[in-house]
């Protein structure tokens, strides 16, 4: 074993991509709930995108390295340091045999996530690594870490060596090295308690009034302490259908907003069910599930409407700035 956990912190458990190709059975997806800040952390250290990483939830962990490693954190700002000095997020960071890296107070966002070169090493289950703390699956032995637990990573890749090569050789007396670059500031979200999300209508728009049509799309909603990687249950307008009909169960998808009968909408989230049988009213954007995914109980969203063309083409934008990231960190590391 090579990290041990000294604290496990508030929620931390081994999630990637999602176990997909096993929603027809009624297996989750699950997976990451800020997937960006997963795929440019798993990039940062020369990993493939789909590895593991540990998710960090609003207060982190305390981890021990037995041995010398190369990570990145990225996704919300939860005050990671080494022996008391801070360690930048976005950036690939050695760190030397005996370091210990300690989370502190939430600062931006509530989830960060760590990735380490070579991924972490949790046995597949059904395709994937990610932990589904329900049903007690995946990750490390199914559940979230706790305080005495040992993790392991695998082999890096070549990319990873070079990177770990050219660091440690820079190390000196310090505890952890980083290089001078980093994600360009352009591409890291702006996690706010406040953020404005961008969504296209959903299947059951027209089911709903005209009046509740336009609060959702102008008025704030607030994110209760009924929420969790599951779906988010917001406080604000009440929305309300044009008569009652019947919805026969559908395929959901991460961001759908769904509307019970009391009429306050859920936003269904990373654990979220395969199926539902509430309207919706809207489709959160991918480009910005990772704003929704680092908002808490208490901060307040607001909709803005944009066309399902609108979505696709800021998805293939922010995929363009994920290639080119993918080369520069080539580029640098050649």
């Amino acid at each position: 074993m090579t990290v041990r956990v000294i604290r496990p912190g508030l929620l931390t458990s081994v999630q990637d991509a999602g176990r997909y190709g096993f929603q027809k059975h009624g297996v989750i997806v699950s997976g990451v709930m800020d997937p960006l800040a997963h795929r440019i952390a798993n990039m940062l250290v020369g990993n493939e995108e789909t590895q593991a990483t540990l998710e960090m939830t609003l207060k982190g962990a305390t981890l021990e390295f037995q041995k010398d490693a190369l990570i990145s954190i990225c996704g919300g700002d939860l005050s990671p340091s080494v022996e008391g000095t801070p360690v930048p997020l976005w950036k690939p960071i050695f760190l030397k045999k005996g370091s210990v890296l300690d989370f502190g107070p939430c600062r931006t966002g509530i989830r960060a996530y760590l990735a380490i070169a070579g991924g972490w090493d949790v046995p597949l289950v059904m395709n994937s690594r990610s932990t589904y703390l329900r049903a007690g699956i995946g990750g490390f032995q199914g559940r979230a870490l706790k305080a005495g637990d040992e993790l392991s990573f695998g082999a890096r890749t070549q990319l990873g060596e070079e990177m770990m090569k050219r660091l440690s050789s820079q190390s000196a007396q310090a505890s952890f090295i980083v290089p001078e670059w980093g994600v360009a500031q352009e591409m890291v979200p702006n996690y706010t308690s406040a953020p404005v999300i961008r969504a296209i209508r959903g299947n059951q728009y027209d089911w709903f009034t005209k009046e509740s049509q336009i609060a959702f799309f102008s008025e704030p909603y607030k994110v209760t302490p009924q929420s969790d990687r599951m779906g988010y249950r917001l406080d604000g307008p009440m929305l309300e259908l044009t008569e009652q009909m019947e919805l026969i169960s559908e395929a959901v998808a991460f961001g759908s907003i769904q509307v019970p009968a009391e009429g306050k909408p859920i936003v269904l989230l990373a654990d979220r069910q395969t199926t539902g049988g509430y309207p919706k009213i809207a489709q959160i954007a991918t480009v910005d599930l990772p704003l929704i995914a680092q908002t808490k109980p208490g901060d307040t969203i607001r909709y803005t409407e944009i066309s399902r063309e609108d979505a696709e083409w800021l998805l293939l934008v922010r995929e363009n700035q994920i290639r080119q990231l993918k080369t520069g960190i080539l580029v640098k590391n050649a």
